[in-house]
């Protein structure tokens, strides 16, 4: 298993199969059979390695090659140390196991669910692996056993750093080192800014200088992704150091799959007849990394350039007729102005992109005095985390090049024609405004430049 831990991260392996037969288990031998495209690696390295590891595996399989059963070729490599050895079939495939083995995309997908339940996953690189555990809801058990494998440090935004008056050493992030007696509550304290009003003294913090931070980097946009906390507890680990049942990705494809968008893909559609904007088509779109899926509502007949609106979901608005924005009454007025014909995109991407929780977060922290935007950064989130070039990819696999775009926002306007979707004109949505969100709406015109 050791070894096998080893493989899977090196470079050309395609995936690792035990294929155990009851022959060999009757003697206490197993079979390991390595399917690659790159045969040097193996002949260099693999079946030396191998043979030190399994030292009566030879003769066995021997004979089991010159039965025809496991291999197809005979034996007729020499280990220059232990005698004879077995040869590998690089190209040979086993029939039907592609098929099941999980891509990148699902083992990402694997990843954010192991975290939403606590679970820590194992980040590998060519420097080193690490394990990384969400800051939130960590228990006292799993920081035992994280502390038994390494020194913990805790990963942090650049922006809760910030608020925290912890050193970021490497700019965006900050890595602290966790002190010896620490709790899951001082975590949780580090992470969570719900009571840094009460208990203002935090500290003092060890910031960690030396050495590269991509992996922590890595743990935090995944726990992101998630839609937790962005704080990660990272352990670094041996490569030879067993973690039997966590998921393990690649940290730079992590990196890589966090600055793209996955592919979406039309699941079903269905005819839906509304109140404000009369018969429509919903399209549900579902991405191939098991994120949120999103809805395109096809209203009435299209045009050369359809009025079309981003629309992030918000919970608390669009559901709950919250006063605190003005999401409920700009939908509701979206669809009212696309009753002749037009597009809604409902981006699930609630709360500006940080989800629900972290959203009650926020709404828990501007009762405290804080605005929206610094509310967002006191959490470790920047302004905006929404990626509104989902919204081009949809219309794309809409057939739309060119939209009359209805929004306050002058960043989806820059955003969809930076993703190739001519915006021939804005229109305006100044609708909800009230006492109650007035300052809010304030902020999103000072700060985030919503024309209003």
């Amino acid at each position: 298993l050791r070894l096998l831990h080893r493989f899977r991260a090196a470079p050309g392996f395609e995936y690792i199969e035990i294929l155990g037969h009851d022959e060999l288990l009757a003697q206490r031998f197993a079979q390991v059979l390595f399917v690659i495209d790159e045969q040097n690696f193996l002949y260099d390295l693999g079946h030396c390695t191998l043979h030190h590891g399994y030292a009566h595996l030879g003769e066995e399989m021997e004979r089991l090659v010159q039965s025809g059963k496991n291999c197809c070729k005979p034996l007729t490599r020499s280990c220059q140390e232990r005698g004879k050895c077995f040869n590998f079939c690089p190209r040979r495939r086993i029939r039907g196991v592609m098929s099941i083995i999980p891509t990148f995309a699902e083992q990402l997908a694997r990843a954010r669910t192991d975290l939403r339940v606590g679970l820590p996953v194992r980040l590998a690189s060519a420097a080193g692996d690490v394990l990384a555990a969400p800051a939130e809801g960590i228990t006292a058990e799993r920081l035992r056993a994280m502390r038994e494998i390494g020194a913990p440090v805790l990963a942090i935004t650049g922006w809760r750093a910030r608020t925290l008056k912890a050193r970021a050493y490497d700019g965006d992030i900050a890595r602290l080192r966790v002190p010896g007696d620490a709790t899951p509550q001082w975590v949780s304290c580090m992470a969570d800014p719900a009571d840094d009003l009460s208990m203002p003294m935090k500290g003092p913090f060890e910031s960690l200088r030396d050495g590269p931070a991509d992996l922590h980097r890595a743990a935090i946009l995944l726990v992101k992704s998630a839609h937790l906390l962005p704080a990660a507890v990272v352990v670094e680990t041996a490569a030879n150091t067993e973690t039997p049942g966590l998921t393990t990705l690649d940290a730079a494809q992590a990196m890589a799959a966090s600055a793209e968008t996955s592919p979406m893909a039309d699941i079903v559609s269905g005819r839906v007849p509304t109140g404000l904007a009369g018969q429509s088509r919903v399209h549900v779109f579902r991405p191939e990394d098991g994120g949120e899926e999103h809805y395109v509502i096809e209203i009435g007949k299209r045009d050369d350039a359809p009025l079309v609106r981003l629309h992030s979901a918000c919970f608390t608005g669009d559901v709950l007729g919250s006063l605190k924005c003005d999401c409920g009454p700009q939908l509701h007025a979206a669809l009212a102005a696309m009753k002749g014909g037009g597009i809604l995109l409902y981006l699930n991407q609630e709360g500006r992109g940080i989800g629900l929780a972290n959203k009650m977060r926020a709404y828990s922290l501007q009762d405290q005095g804080f605005d929206t935007v610094e509310a967002n950064h006191r959490l470790g989130f920047e302004d905006d985390e929404r990626d509104f070039r989902i919204g081009a990819h949809l219309l794309e696999a809409m057939g739309v090049s060119r939209v009359r775009l209805l929004t306050n926002n002058p960043r989806k306007v820059e955003m969809l024609e930076a993703s190739g979707i001519e915006v021939v004109e804005r229109v305006p949505l100044t609708v909800g405004r009230r006492a109650e969100n007035a300052d809010y709406l304030d902020t999103k015109a000072r700060k985030s430049g919503h024309i209003l």
